[in-house]
């Protein structure tokens, strides 16, 4: 067996990484320049680390999303979700510095207004009323759905699965926090799942179609947004995302973002994203990542020599311009006792010092069947894991 490092290193929690630094008091300003306005806002005077955000709290709790519920309905798959919304935070520091801006989630884009943005236009019965008589604002391709044959499908897919909205703010002088900055991020169907004729289907679609028809969504989403006479000036940050399928083991991927500076009415300065998810083991990691593949594999060896029962351990490898930056490994065992999970984690800890190197981050979480028994993290460059046991 490899030798094991000492328990009291394996139960060391890195305290300066995750733990809270607090600055005397939080502070309460306004969120409005209206002076008529009696709505507080309280900036937290803590960082939960350099590279993350503070949230604007309102009334002693997190504002949240005036779009509540929209993404968990619209996006079938778990993965796509954490990686869809927390991704647009990670893209958005590019235009919006952790240490200048403030975070909030959307309070411009309602649930109502974004169902309809994600509908299928309609052509209005009455031109007087159209928004009465059809959804003029959707921005999938217009289909009788209720008569339309496999062929019809086929050809006019929605395209768009989700909208979300993110806000950026910053503190005035005058103790007045005010929005300025947007990221919208859009997110692709890969694949369209349809039902036509009493029969179930799919179609693919392809990254490049997603890509073309999300950047022309993104310029139709921002001549609404300076509809509003608030978000006339304020600049916006556009990611087009492409969801994996429901059922898929890893997350999909960002595509694509743009920006629009505050008198921009036109998105600009498109830039391709080259980042992946990547599921270990699979044919696509043994083909394209063979060393990191290797290197998992001889990882999965040892766990089972310790446990030669157990099944199913896989791994996501995050890949940003075809380099490493995180691996998240996943290991499902049945364990009897709690002593029996502490020494089955200092095993794990242990392995995870020895078999992988230090410029990537890893997270292992160590699971039963009903609940999470322990996790390991490792930054790069960290000595030693911060590392956690349930009880």
């Amino acid at each position: 067996m490899r030798k094991l490092h000492a328990v009291w290193l394996a139960m060391i929690l890195i305290v300066s990484a995750c733990t809270p630094v607090y600055d005397n008091t939080d502070e309460v300003v306004r969120e409005t320049t209206d002076e008529d306005s009696d709505e507080k806002a309280i900036i937290p005077n803590y960082d939960l680390s350099d590279d993350s955000y503070r949230m604007i709290l309102t009334e002693g709790e997190s504002k949240i999303s005036a779009a509540r519920g929209v993404t968990t309905n619209q996006m079938g798959n778990r993965l796509d979700i954490a990686e869809f919304e927390g991704g647009l935070q990670r893209h958005s520091k590019e235009y919006f510095s952790t240490e200048d801006y403030y975070f909030q989630p959307g309070q411009f884009l309602d649930e109502s207004t974004l169902l309809s943005w994600l509908g299928r236009y309609e052509e209005p019965e009455d031109p007087d009323n159209p928004e009465e008589t059809g959804n003029v604002y959707g921005l999938n391709p217009e289909l009788d759905e209720d008569s339309a044959s496999e062929e019809d499908f086929r050809e006019n897919p929605r395209y768009i699965s989700n909208i979300v909205e993110q806000d950026y703010l910053v503190r005035q002088d005058d103790d007045v926090v005010e929005v300025a900055g947007l990221t919208i991020g859009i997110s692709m169907r890969s694949i369209y799942d349809f039902q036509a004729e009493g029969r179930e289907y799919s179609e693919n679609i392809s990254t490049s179609e997603s890509l073309s028809r999300g950047q022309e969504y993104a310029d139709k989403i921002l001549e609404r947004l300076r509809e509003r006479e608030e978000l006339q000036d304020v600049p916006v940050m556009f990611a087009i995302y492409e969801e994996e399928e429901d059922n898929a083991e890893s997350p999909g991927n960002f595509l694509s973002k743009g920006y629009a500076e505050g008198s921009d009415n036109t998105v600009g300065g498109w830039a391709d994203i080259d980042e992946e998810y990547v599921l270990f083991p699979s044919d696509e990691a043994e083909e394209e990542h063979f060393d990191d593949a290797e290197v998992f594999s001889d990882f999965r060896s040892e766990v089972s020599d310790y446990f030669p029962n157990f099944v199913g351990m896989i791994a996501n490898g995050f890949y940003v311009d075809d380099e490493l930056h995180e691996v998240k490994i996943d290991i499902p065992i049945q364990f009897d006792s709690h002593t029996e999970v502490t020494g089955f984690t200092q095993y794990v800890y242990s392995l995870v010092m020895e078999m992988f190197e230090d410029h990537y981050a890893v997270e292992v979480k160590i699971n039963s069947m009903d609940q999470q028994e322990s996790l390991i993290v490792k930054k790069p460059g960290q000595e030693e894991p911060f590392v956690h046991i349930y009880e």
